[in-house]
């Protein structure tokens, strides 16, 4: 059953603080005959901004009041909406970028219940506008069993104060820049492409559900290790690792250890997915 908020639920959400992050285009479309050295300069940025919004973060770190379940029940939501409409995947994750980074600087009066779903629709509003050619309108939005429904002012009220929180910086640098880059150089041919794009992309937004990257993992990191998570699924790509290829991707501005740290981090995101599935699903005498 969904519970209705008016926007006078809206007053206990404004007090809070300040964040960075950095205003970038949020996709990389094509191979273009300088790519190299975009993908070069797109990294020194990266790795300029990623410093400066890490000590932002970590000045607010004390205050990341979200279970991480609460938090997994939120994604989850946004996830869901995103397969409803069709949204693409990047805006999903942009959704999720701006719900953590939000929350990493700015203080909810409560951490479940309605602020979080109030939040989470805000959120996914915001990164549709980004990015869709067709939004639905805002009470449409809150759709997939939603647990509360809020009017659109109260919405618009919520989005409003997102973007003053993230300082209108809703363009960023994500891992999807990098996807076609990293699938490329596993396979120059062009051939598995398409199958690694797609599969990297599903597995960031299924860890992304579990964890939040914001903290560990730089964009570029966590597209080379999915790239090579996905890879791994080919038995013709099966012996890729982090440690033997991902440095020599970048010339340097990408860090083995860090890919490597991320890439191992996906992994046990994954292991204890299907081991919880396995454990909800085995025999009562196996229990």
């Amino acid at each position: 059953m969904s519970f209705s908020c008016s926007s006078d639920c809206f007053s206990d959400l404004l007090s809070g603080g300040e964040d960075y992050s950095p205003e970038y285009s949020s996709d990389l479309e094509s191979r273009t005959p300088d790519v190299e050295e975009a993908i070069a300069g797109l990294l020194e940025d990266e790795r300029d901004l990623f410093r400066i919004s890490s000590t932002s973060r970590s000045d607010h770190h004390q205050r990341w009041p979200i279970d991480a379940s609460v938090r997994a029940e939120s994604v989850s939501w946004i996830l869901k909406v995103q397969r409803y409409y069709g949204f693409q995947p990047l805006t999903a994750y942009l959704s999720v970028n701006y719900f953590d980074r939000f929350l990493h600087s700015h203080h909810l009066p409560k951490i479940n219940g309605w602020p979080l779903q109030l939040l989470s629709v805000a959120c996914l509003s915001l990164a549709a506008k980004m990015e869709e050619p067709l939004v639905p309108l805002l009470f449409n939005l809150q759709v997939e069993d939603a647990k509360f429904i809020f009017e659109p002012r109260t919405i618009q009220r919520m989005e409003l104060l997102v973007l003053t929180v993230l300082d209108w910086k809703l363009r960023s640098i994500t891992p999807f820049c990098y996807l076609r880059f990293f699938a490329f150089k596993i396979d120059p041919t062009g051939n598995y492409t398409d199958f690694l794009t797609s599969r990297a992309t599903e597995i960031i937004l299924s860890s992304n559900q579990e964890r939040s990257f914001l903290e560990y993992c730089r964009p570029s990191c966590l597209a080379a290790a999915v790239i090579i998570c996905a890879a791994n699924y080919l038995p013709k790509f099966s012996s890729i690792t982090a440690g033997q290829h991902a440095e020599s991707w970048c010339d340097g501005l990408i860090n083995k250890d860090e890919i490597m740290s991320c890439h191992e981090l996906i992994r046990q995101i994954a292991f204890n997915n299907i081991w919880a599935k396995s454990f909800a699903t085995a025999p009562n005498h196996v229990l």
